[in-house]
């Protein structure tokens, strides 16, 4: 990584300084001691009003493994750690991004955070089933490390970009004036900058426009207080915190009781 960043701040100095606080608050971990739920994925479908056991779960283990053989064709590693000190969405994730598209069939999900794009590829094969929606993705790209740009949205295919936007940029910039356009959401997905000022900024962002019974997803939870302290001063949110697949992190759910 450190290689990488030395090519990028010779490239392009201002974008790396302007990145360099957000990382390194990033890596100030804290525990905020959330109570895991490790039947997360039952009780989300119960929030939803979906059948449980889902019926859509094998369908779900062949397109993570499609994407992962997509990737390996092009050499590219799946998983912890890969993209250049980031991680690809973990099967958990991509559980319930998959499961919370197929259920509430929403009209309008935004993602923060792309990188490979492989919750992009999984949102956007549930819409196409569903014959519904459209996804916008903000994505600031590898700040430290320009080569891995050109695998930005690498799990993407042809077939499912009809119903996808990509926004290049950063959430604090890009976020509000999407939410304003779109006018409403109903799937949120944080996975930028994990950090408690960052998350609470793009929850709220997404709540002040969400739809009832609507849906976010936020990764990367567990070294910060911010999911807790949205849950806090939203009542109006169910929330679950999930386990990932590999039991090294946590995500949280946060579903819109409101009736509207």
């Amino acid at each position: 990584m450190i290689a990488g960043l030395l090519r990028t701040f010779a490239v392009d100095p201002i974008g790396v300084v302007r990145a360099l606080p957000g990382h390194v608050r990033m890596q100030l971990k804290s525990n905020p001691g959330y109570e895991v739920d490790e039947a997360w994925d039952e009780h989300l479908h119960s929030l939803l009003g979906a059948a449980w056991p889902c019926p859509q779960r094998q369908r779900l283990e062949d397109l993570i493994a499609e994407i992962g053989a997509q990737l390996a064709a092009r050499g590219l590693a799946y998983g912890r750690h890969t993209y250049g000190g980031y991680s690809d969405a973990d099967d958990s994730f991509g559980r319930a991004a998959w499961c919370s598209v197929l259920h509430t069939r929403p009209e309008v999900v935004i993602e923060t955070g792309v990188a490979r794009g492989v919750t992009s590829r999984i949102v956007l094969e549930a819409l196409r089933q569903n014959d519904r929606g459209h996804l916008w993705s903000i994505d600031l790209p590898h700040p430290f490390d320009r080569q891995l740009h050109a695998q930005t949205g690498a799990a993407v295919t042809d077939a499912c970009r009809a119903r996808w936007s990509y926004v290049e940029g950063s959430s604090s910039q890009r976020l509000p004036p999407l939410v304003t356009r779109v006018g409403h959401l109903d799937l949120f997905i944080h996975d930028s900058l994990h950090t408690a000022k960052n998350t609470v900024f793009e929850m709220d962002q997404a709540a002040s426009a969400m739809s009832p019974r609507g849906v976010m997803l936020v990764d990367d939870i567990s070294t910060h207080e911010g999911f807790a302290t949205f849950a806090r001063r939203h009542p109006e949110y169910r929330t679950i915190v999930c386990p990932s697949a590999d039991r090294r992190g946590l995500f949280g759910l946060a579903v819109n009781a409101a009736t509207g």
